[in-house]
């Protein structure tokens, strides 16, 4: 290839999706970088046989990993493509990126934006606005890092980014009890993250992707969730899944489609609400 590509994967305990990814990415002819946090599992034992370079680096953070990565990784190609353990890389998007990177590339363009396709009791979520959603995964060296942000990190890219045609699979749980555990989690973090926004003053983060409705795809998507945190509690989590699943056609990705979209459009934002109910409430009988 005329462009050369390192690939950097986050892993820990991942022996169930690390071989598949892998094998996914084998096509791009590129360096794998891993970043393990402290596996037990054969996570490491199976990306042996791959030729991967792998470093060991404590987990603090996803945004703080991919940072620390991106800072401190060997990495000598001209691009890097940042993904996890659970995702793959179609047969699609690897013909695209070896036709794109079989020359050279505008050096205008700093980034490429990727959709994904998000897998859900192995089916496709289609419908319900969930699709193209767009991350910036791949960029110049040097041109991009992740947001500094407990939950919802996407990549900032400095310049400008095209958008790709074909996407990576994002394989977002192994089971329903593995969804719930995460998005437990995730919603302290979003709490937590909310709730300091809007009791600090933070100025102006130019680190984070600007809210743009006219914007590139991530600037549309973070307007609208703007607009969103702008509604009152425990409503929004209403409107929004009426919205989702009825206007933006949810319903048509079938009884899995309805199980995911009430469980993330729903369920998960309302626990995200009382969470929030639930600093502020304590902050307000610290005051009395």
């Amino acid at each position: 290839m005329s462009e050369s590509i390192d690939i950097v994967i986050l892993t820990f305990n991942e022996e169930k999706n690390i071989e598949a990814c892998l094998q996914s990415v084998s096509k791009l002819n590129a360096k794998i970088f891993i970043v393990d946090s402290g596996s037990t599992d054969r996570t490491l034992a199976i990306c042996e046989p791959y030729n991967t370079h792998v470093f060991h680096h404590p987990f603090e953070n996803y945004a703080s990993q991919r940072n620390w990565a991106l800072q401190n990784l060997p990495l000598e190609a001209e691009w890097t493509l940042n993904i996890d353990a659970d995702h793959r890389v179609t047969e699609a998007l690897a013909n695209e990126l070896t036709d794109l990177f079989s020359h050279d590339i505008d050096t205008g363009v700093n980034g490429f934006l990727i959709s994904r396709q998000t897998l859900f009791m192995d089916k496709w979520i289609k419908h319900g606005g969930h699709y193209p959603t767009y991350h910036a995964n791949l960029f110049r060296k040097g041109f991009g890092h992740c947001e500094e942000k407990l939950y919802d990190q996407h990549f900032v890219v400095t310049g400008k980014t095209n958008i790709l045609k074909n996407d990576i699979i994002d394989i977002i749980t192994d089971s329903v009890n593995t969804f719930i555990v995460r998005h437990n989690h995730w919603a302290t973090l979003e709490a937590q993250y909310l709730f300091a926004q809007q009791t600090q003053t933070t100025g102006n983060n130019t680190s984070l992707i600007k809210p743009k409705l006219l914007g590139n795809p991530m600037e549309r998507r973070r307007y609208m969730k703007k607009q969103y945190e702008s509604l009152p509690l425990f409503i929004r989590p209403v409107f929004y899944f009426m919205i989702r699943y009825f206007i933006r056609l949810g319903f048509l990705d079938g009884t899995r489609g309805f199980i995911f979209h009430f469980l993330q459009g729903f369920w998960f934002r309302f626990l995200i609400d009382v969470k929030l109910y639930e600093l502020r409430r304590s902050k307000k009988q610290q005051t009395l």
